[in-house]
């Protein structure tokens, strides 16, 4: 039966109304913004059409929720408003054009700063001294955090320089950056405490602390991003009153730019997008603000909004949607994880059908069943996951529920399934038995960085498995160009070229053939320490776990895994078959320690904005110096660009010289 326009704005007000309570009053979202955002939209596009249905009390008409009564209220002199949201190219282009109507002008200078997703504050100085604190709250009353934010390490309490008005408010954004946000959760895991849904929540939940001493030990940061009331003269251009609030000590964004005109604008979008996954904190877009004081007062404000200032979003890299049902797949390690069929959905740029649930203590974590509307997140390049249920919709009785039932059997081969002890992962016992594990352990071998066989791709090495040809890495040096050529969708020519990327592939490396073999939790860098320590595979496989655990970059895990390899009967058996196939490789000679950075440990970790990391590694290399993939007593020196995390936290608690990009570059001008 088909609802009237009031009975739908009517639903729409109660459900954004008790959405926004969990989201700003309990620090527990019951559903990502995107819903948020596109329920607020349905209901403006509503009022705006039904204007008889306006209600002064409506959800679209308010900023946020009411302050806690657990803290003391406090009345901001100046009301902190919201900001409305363009989310296209051509929603910026209407708002710029509206401003220049306004304004009698044909071209307009904007304030550009990245959208922080964390907690509106506003900081009370007077006389240069903090004075007081508050949350957003409504908008028009807040709550005292002034001892909270005291706490926070980056908010000076007392501001230094020349030219301080009197009367100070400023106002920003209180977050917690991501590898702080990370290692909070990785302890609340392991004390059996909360573990926070996001980064944003953590903050909330920290800054309504009422004891100050927690918030004291929560990684808070504060960045500015404008004024309220100030009695006192500041510059006329916002980027200039910014500017001059990091000169009293005030911390303000580095990524602050002006551009002339909309076009600038978006191409600011665009290239603060592409750093998104690689900022130390997370953003949900852009905020765009006419720079001219001047200009922003001649706009004004609407009811929750200025109309000098717009937030372009980003698209949502948490959405949600139903989950339809769980397959298990078997990687080449046999571990058997849980992949969830999802109704599509579009996130994070792409449309999501599938999404990693990781392993069984995951999904009791997340407490999910199939049938349930789940938020899904995929940010950049990563595999999407599911990261909650809806909350919301977690009591509807009309939605039929299936828990997830991890098999009892191996889903490709049938064999047992076993789960080592201190391990989270399901694993087939079958071995390469196992048709999964073997195509596994097949597209490892032949990929770019292992043996880098051209043409070999996953659909031929399906095949290939499937039909017999290939029942171990070896044979892939027997394959004769007639039964190639006779496979589906090959051809004479194709054969021929696989044929010629084989026989390239025979002559390799060491490092690349340690690599390629797959062991677990040998990767590239492991494998390179491992070929220069001992020189020969034959003494690889003889070390013992003492011996192994003497290399940069091996632990006790890493050396018990390389014996479990050597230790296989089946996998001694390959090697000597890979072997007589004619693989081979030049010896390698002991390293003589010559070059500038020869006796030193690198790890380089992040996103380095003038190369890559692998041609990091190799430059460094090339100066004498070893490479690791983790960071450890023995580590020399760490290159850590944006979005390092866990590996420069450990290097500073292990006290290891840590670099970032430009240092890095300067050195390596002095030493080439």
């Amino acid at each position: 039966m088909a609802t009237s326009p009031a009975e739908e704005v009517a639903a729409l007000r109660e459900k954004l109304v008790r959405w926004a309570s969990a989201y700003f009053e309990q620090d527990e979202p019951v559903v990502p913004d995107s819903d948020y955002d596109a329920a607020m939209q349905q209901l403006q596009r509503l009022e705006r059409e039904h204007p008889e249905l306006a209600d002064p009390d409506s959800p679209s008409q308010r900023v946020g929720s009411a302050p806690l009564s657990a803290f003391e209220s406090v009345v901001h002199r100046l009301p902190m408003l919201s900001l409305d949201n363009a989310f296209s190219a051509e929603d910026l282009a209407d708002f710029n054009r509206r401003a220049m109507d306004r304004l009698g002008r044909t071209d307009i200078t904007y304030c550009c700063e990245p959208k922080l997703d964390g907690v509106a504050v506003s900081i009370v100085y007077e006389q240069g001294v903090l004075a007081l604190a508050a949350t957003r709250g409504d908008g028009t009353s807040g709550e005292n955090i002034t001892a909270n934010v005291q706490t926070i390490q980056n908010v000076p309490l007392r501001l230094q320089g020349v030219g301080i008005p009197p009367y100070l408010e400023v106002r920003g954004e209180v977050v917690i950056p991501r590898d702080a946000f990370e290692r909070m959760n990785a302890n609340a895991r392991a004390s059996n405490d909360k573990v926070f849904v996001n980064p944003r929540n953590a903050a909330a939940g920290s800054l309504r602390q009422l004891d100050s001493r927690i918030t004291a030990r929560r990684p808070l940061q504060f960045t500015a991003y404008s004024v309220g009331v100030v009695e006192g003269d500041l510059p006329a251009c916002h980027d200039e009153m910014l500017k001059e609030l990091g000169q009293w000590g005030v911390p303000i964004s580095p990524y602050m730019k002006t551009a002339d005109g909309v076009d600038a604008c978006e191409r600011y979008y665009e290239d603060i997008a592409e750093q998104r996954d690689a900022l130390p904190f997370d953003i949900d877009g852009i905020v765009f603000k006419v720079n001219a004081i001047a200009d922003q007062e001649k706009l004004g404000f609407v009811s929750r909004a200025p109309r000098w200032a717009i937030a372009r979003k980003f698209p949502a890299q948490e959405v949600s949607t139903r989950l339809l049902g769980v397959d298990f797949q078997v990687g080449r390690t046999g571990a058997i994880t849980p992949v969830a069929r999802l109704e599509p959905v579009f996130v994070g740029g792409v449309t999501v059908s599938n999404a990693t649930l990781h392993n069984s203590d995951e999904i009791e974590r997340l407490a999910v069943r199939i049938g349930d509307r789940v938020v899904v997140r995929r940010a950049g390049d990563v595999i999407p996951q599911i990261v909650s249920a809806v909350a919301d919709e977690q009591g509807d009785a009309n939605v039929a529920r299936q828990d997830i039932v991890f098999p009892q059997a191996c889903p490709e081969c049938g064999s047992m399934v076993v789960r080592e002890e201190g391990e989270a992962v399901v694993r087939c016992a079958g071995g390469m038995s196992c048709s999964a594990q073997l195509k596994g352990v097949v597209r490892h071998f032949a990929s770019r960085k292992a043996m880098d066989i051209e043409g070999l791709g996953d659909k031929l090495i399906d095949q290939l498995v499937d039909d017999a040809l290939i029942t171990s890495v070896a044979d892939i040096f027997n394959l004769k160009e007639t039964q190639l050529a006779s496979l589906e969708r090959m051809g004479d020519k194709s054969a021929g070229n696989l044929m010629v990327s084989i026989a390239r592939a025979r002559e390799t490396t060491l490092p690349r053939f340690i690599y390629a073999l797959g062991i677990r939790e040998v990767g590239e860098a492991t494998a390179r320490a491992l070929a220069q320590h001992f020189l020969t595979l034959e003494a690889l496989l003889d070390a013992s776990a003492e011996v192994l655990e003497g290399v940069d970059d091996v632990g006790p895990v890493v050396a018990r895994y390389i014996r479990l390899f050597s230790e296989d009967e089946r996998n001694r058996s390959v090697l000597d078959d890979l072997l007589a196939a004619g693989v081979h490789w030049p010896a390698v000679t002991e390293a003589t320690g010559d070059g500038p950075l020869a006796g030193t440990v690198w790890v380089v970790t992040g996103k380095l904005e003038s190369m890559g990391r692998d041609d990091a590694e190799q430059r460094l290399r090339t100066l004498g110096a070893k490479t690791a993939s983790s960071v450890s007593s023995k580590t020399s020196t760490v290159l850590a660009g944006p979005g390092a995390g866990s590996k420069r936290k450990k290097a500073e608690d292990l006290g290891v010289a840590i670099i970032d990009e430009s240092q890095w570059l300067a050195m390596m001008e002095e030493l080439e």
